[in-house]
């Protein structure tokens, strides 16, 4: 049993999402950003205000729904296999490219720090994107490896189809401690040893997804197979995507 198998049954036994919730669930995406992998690995986390829907007062990674533009993103680089094929398992066709563009532009937006390589936008930059242009970088996907899926549970004032993505600080652009030009959703942005991430008030599925991403260190790179929680059914059930079926939550 995995460090997600272990979780998920923790969840299920406190009782998690067992009210009935008309939200619709919306694709979103989630960076991980690890520092010092090797020797004293720290996530950068920031805190969502006390007034949000989602979430409120709680340290979690930088991330959020996708939009419509993202699938027009002009990417320097892609995302890398096996990490493409598995985002389109069990997903509407044709999610990766802007789940992956939504990654980077989530990070950009509640961080300031930036995943691309140098170059010139393709015509007029899109609102979202206009701090890129201007600082003429693209947009790349290259450096993110997808290693996480979970469905919020029913209940919840809002729910997302969340895919989490994994990455090296080390290919960030820039400073990666200067968090100048970040948007205000997040407060508190620092980077968190991994030894003391649990002392912080973090959702449920922060700390399973902690839990898959410590295991792993100091490897960065795609899981054998992807952990996915999915709340979508009429069940929950824990599935692992890239080859390996679905397992009931409860057995």
């Amino acid at each position: 049993m995995g460090q997600a198998d272990a979780w998920l049954r923790w969840g299920r036994l406190t009782g998690a999402g067992d009210i009935l919730d008309k939200t619709a669930v919306r694709d979103a995406a989630t960076v991980i950003v690890v520092r010092d992998a090797g020797t004293a690995p720290r996530v950068l986390m920031g805190q969502r205000g006390a007034r949000a829907a989602f979430m409120p007062n709680r340290f979690v990674f930088p991330g959020g729904a996708l939009d419509p533009g993202d699938h027009a993103a002009p990417l320097a680089g892609d995302l890398p296999e096996p990490c493409a094929s598995r985002l389109e398992e069990r997903s509407a066709p044709g999610l990766a490219r802007g789940l992956a563009a939504a990654a980077v532009r989530e990070l950009w937006e509640e961080t300031g720090l930036m995943l691309g390589r140098a170059g010139d936008w393709p015509g007029a930059a899109p609102e979202d994107w206009r701090g890129f242009a201007a600082a003429g970088v693209l947009p790349s996907a290259d450096a993110l490896h997808f290693v996480f899926r979970a469905v919020t549970p029913p209940g919840r004032p809002r729910r997302f189809d969340a895919r989490f993505f994994l990455a090296d600080a080390g290919a960030l652009l820039g400073d990666p401690d200067d968090f100048g030009r970040a948007s205000d959703e997040l407060s508190h942005l620092q980077w968190i040893e991994l030894d003391r991430v649990r002392e912080f008030h973090l959702p449920f599925i922060t700390e399973v997804v902690l839990a898959e991403v410590a295991a792993a260190l100091p490897d960065l790179g795609p899981p054998a197979t992807v952990p996915f929680f999915d709340n979508g059914a009429e069940e929950s059930l824990f599935r692992r995507l890239g080859g390996i079926g679905p397992m009931s939550a409860q057995r």
